[in-house]
Parts: structure tokens; C-alpha cells; sequence
């Protein structure tokens, strides 16, 4: 038992000691009990996938090894854990910072209000956002489902972002770890070892997201804006994984990419960047003001969209095995790494949603549990882009040809043959599209189609023109 009066930081998607305004507010306080709450009870539809979950295993070892072992780790319903730990021990405040899924919302009001009537002080911050979602609204007091305004003239109108708070003294962390679990107990590591390669790639926690940060700004900032779409270019920052549980947060990235301005010719490229950031924010600011957004067509006609159920398709295309070469390379890529590039994510989500009609549910479910970085809010938002019904979407229309995005984003092959070692031999004439290759190229090549690597599930012209004139039913004459 504690004597003493104790304050409470609540890690969250927050797990970091750097830029963290709830932890430095507590530890200004005094003695701080440092806890972490695996709440699997009140995220119902919204329970973290296998990815996230092995991602967050290792970043909670990385958290916890910089608190020197004093993390308290918890699991179960957060409103009952909170109460708990407050009846042990004589908790004068506890702080955290917010969170904007609709789940966590609900949660946390009844836990403040539950607190704050026992006579705990509920201190909550932004440690996650550039701009709080309720503050940047148009001047009609509505929110923004355009991205261009709402970036140009919400955000950057704006207070500037804060500036990043330095790591602050652990000296005040007060150990109870004798009384919780350990980051094994919450059994976070999925059953089918398929995440080998991850951990070879991968380094969760706060460390590696500063050093990916680096990395980054050091060798693909500069000519950010156009080679962001080539998926074998280094000019990615691949920092997503990492903000998504809050190991870096978005301050520290804006202003550390605003140090590089000074650059040669880097402009463009770091203000494109920043716009990446701001379209981050901007999916935030959709789930908060639409908080259905996971599950609901934002544009209402689409729930008249006559989606298709193939369950032959859908499982062709989460396997890579489509026949169109660089939408299977990037679901192997995902498959195999946890991750895929942007560019590729839009080409592969208009090929579910258009080429073979299925449900965007069936793309968002399926990226939600293989990708390290899945955020709800930017999960949710860019499955309805692609869909074409969500906010600012790409229109229904804008159907992504997977042969010509290839050859232009991938002009020597060199990302779609890493993924599909048996079309490394096949020219680049007729890699993105291999049944156009004569017979003796393909045996030359060692490609049997139809043995080794599928023929096409369906015609691009046909598949196109089924899609148009699904949607033809539910435009708005």
C-alpha cells in the first residue's frame, strides 16, 4: 500500500516518453504510478488485428524497458481496472491523453465521470493530433468533408501545432509491478507464426520510430513529392506503424521535417509532406465528426450500390493471386511484411471495390488485421475514398488500371518481381500482363500460367464496364 498521494499516466497511443503531455504533467506533480490498460471489453467490432497486436507486444517491451521495468500492465475493462487501482492506492490525479476512436470517447467520459466523483482529479491532453478535430471547423460552425479547405484553410489558418515537450525525469515513476501482468500475459503474439520477416524489418518502439524518422529525412524527403509513387524508391517514410501507437508523435515529425527546409530544392517536397500529415488528420477529423464513418457509407446513395459476394474472388485477392502482378505483389507484400505502400494500397482497393465489385467492408477487414499501421480512422477513410463514398473520394469512375499503374510506377519491375519471384525472369514488356507474352517468352521464363502464377480472375474492360453501369443505378440523375 502507498501511502503517499499517487498520480496516474495512463499509456495509451502514447507509448513514448518524448513529446508526451500527459506523463510530464503528471510527473509534475509528484510520484507517478506509470499503467497501461489492454482493453479488450468495450472495443467491441474495433479489437486490434493480429498485426497491430504483435506491433504493440513489442512496443510495450521497448515502453516498458525505458521505464526501467515500471510499467504496470493491466487487462480487461479500463472503467473497472482505473476504479480498482484507486481504491488500492491513494490516487490523487490521473492524466492521460485523448483518443478519438468513437469506442474510446464513449469509455472515457464515464471513466472521468466516474472519477472525478470520488474526488479524483481527470486531467486529459492532446498528445496524438496536430489539430484538435472540434477546433477546426468551417465558419458555418460545420466540419470539413473536403480535404483541399480543410487543410488550406482550417489547419493552416490555425494556431500552429504545439511544439514538442522534451523527454521528462523518470526519478518520480513508483514501481507496482509485483501487482500486474507482464506484456507476455496479454497473450498479444499471434498463433500462426506468418510475422518472420516482420521482425526483421520492424523495429517497434519509440527508438525505432526516432531513428526511422531520420532515416527518412535524411534520404527520402527530398524528392518526396513525385517518388512517393514508386513503390521501389526510398522516398517513404514509412513512420505510419509507428504514430499509429503513438511511439512518435505527429509534433515531433512536423517539426523535425520543418528543420530540412533550409535544403536545396526541397520545398515542394516538404510541404507535400506535411500535406501526408494533414490528410492523417483529416481522416481524424472525419471519424470524430462522423463517427460511423468505419461502418457507413458516408455517401448515403452507395447503400444502394449492388455490391457482389464472391467468395472465390475475395480470396484470390488477398492471396496475390488475382493474375495482375503488381496488385498480387502488394498483397503479398502486406502478407509478408505487415505493410504496404500507398500507392499500391489505392491500386489494390480499386481493384477490389471496382474490378471485382466487392464490398469495401471486405478490403477494410482484411488490411485491418494484417497491417501494422492500422489506424481506425485512416483505415476507414481510405477504404471510402477508394470506394468513392466517402469525403473528398476519388470518383466512382476513376477506375485504376493495374497494367498501365505498373509500368508507370513501376517502370523496371524491380518492386513487383521482389514480391513475385516466379515472374523474375519474365520481360518487362509483359510483366503487367503475362498472358499477352508469347509461348516461348513464358517458357523461357519458367511461367506456366494457370500452374505457377494464375491467369487474370477477370477482364479489365468487362469488369470496368460492369462497375460503371453499377453505378450508373445509384447516380443522382
Amino acid at each position: 500500500m502507498v501511502n503517499d498521494a499517487l498520480n496516474i499516466h495512463w499509456f495509451r497511443q502514447d507509448l513514448r516518453l518524448e513529446d508526451n503531455p500527459s506523463l510530464c504533467e503528471a510527473i509534475s506533480k509528484g510520484r507517478v504510478l506509470p499503467i497501461y490498460i489492454f482493453d479488450d471489453i468495450n472495443s467491441a467490432e474495433d479489437k486490434l488485428g493480429s498485426a497491430s497486436r504483435w506491433w504493440l507486444h513489442h512496443s510495450l517491451v521497448s515502453l516498458n524497458k525505458s521505464l526501467e521495468g515500471k510499467l504496470s500492465i493491466y487487462s480487461g475493462d479500463a472503467l473497472e481496472i482505473i476504479k480498482d487501482i484507486t481504491k488500492k492506492h491513494n490516487i490523487s490525479s490521473v492524466s492521460w491523453n485523448r483518443c478519438y476512436e468513437p469506442w474510446r470517447i464513449n469509455r472515457d467520459k464515464k471513466i472521468k465521470i466516474e472519477l472525478e466523483k470520488s474526488g479524483v482529479e481527470v486531467n486529459t491532453f492532446n498528445g496524438s493530433l496536430l489539430w484538435e478535430p472540434f477546433n477546426i471547423l468551417k465558419s458555418d460552425g460545420t466540419p470539413y468533408k473536403v480535404f483541399s479547405p480543410y487543410y488550406r484553410k482550417g489547419c493552416l489558418n490555425a494556431a500552429p501545432p504545439r511544439k514538442p515537450l522534451n523527454k521528462p525525469d523518470l526519478g518520480s515513476l513508483i514501481d507496482v509491478t509485483e501487482q500486474s501482468l507482464s506484456v507476455n500475459d496479454l497473450d498479444l503474439i499471434p498463433k500462426i507464426k506468418w510475422f518472420d520477416q516482420m521482425e526483421n524489418l520492424w523495429a517497434p518502439g519509440e527508438d525505432g520510430a526516432i531513428k526511422k524518422l531520420h532515416e527518412f529525412l535524411d534520404n527520402g524527403l527530398l524528392g518526396y513529392k513525385e517518388g512517393r509513387n514508386f513503390p521501389s524508391q526510398k522516398n517513404v517514410s514509412q513512420l505510419s506503424p509507428h504514430i499509429h501507437l503513438g511511439e512518435i508523435s505527429p509534433n515531433k515529425v512536423w517539426y523535425s521535417a520543418q528543420l530540412k527546409e533550409s535544403v536545396d530544392g526541397i520545398e515542394k517536397d516538404l510541404a507535400h509532406f506535411l500535406s501526408e500529415l494533414g490528410w492523417r488528420e483529416f481522416s481524424y477529423n472525419l471519424l470524430y465528426h462522423f463517427p460511423s464513418l468505419p461502418r457507413e457509407n458516408l455517401q448515403k446513395k452507395f447503400d444502394n450500390f449492388p455490391w457482389q459476394k464472391n467468395e472465390k474472388f475475395s480470396e484470390k485477392w488477398k492471396k496475390g493471386l488475382t493474375g495482375y502482378p503488381i496488385v498480387d505483389a502488394g498483397m503479398r507484400e502486406l502478407w509478408q511484411t505487415g505493410y504496404m505502400h500507398n500507392r499500391v494500397r489505392m491500386i489494390v482497393g480499386s481493384f477490389l471495390v471496382k474490378n471485382l465489385l466487392l464490398h469495401w467492408h471486405e478490403g477494410e477487414e482484411w488490411f485491418w488485421d494484417c497491417l501494422i499501421d492500422a489506424d481506425l480512422a485512416s483505415n476507414s477513410a481510405s477504404w471510402q475514398w477508394v470506394a468513392g463514398s466517402g469525403a473528398d473520394a476519388a470518383p466512382y469512375f476513376r477506375i485504376f488500371n493495374p497494367i498501365s499503374q505498373g509500368i508507370k510506377f513501376d517502370p523496371e519491375g524491380e518492386y513487383t518481381k521482389k514480391f513475385l519471384p516466379e515472374l523474375k525472369d519474365l520481360p518487362i514488356k509483359y510483366l503487367y500482363s503475362p498472358w499477352e507474352a508469347p509461348e516461348d517468352v513464358l517458357e523461357q521464363a519458367n511461367v506456366k500460367l494457370g500452374e505457377n502464377y494464375p491467369n487474370p480472375i477477370v477482364d479489365l474492360k468487362e469488369s470496368r464496364e460492369k462497375a460503371l453501369n453499377a453505378f450508373d443505378q445509384i447516380r443522382i440523375k
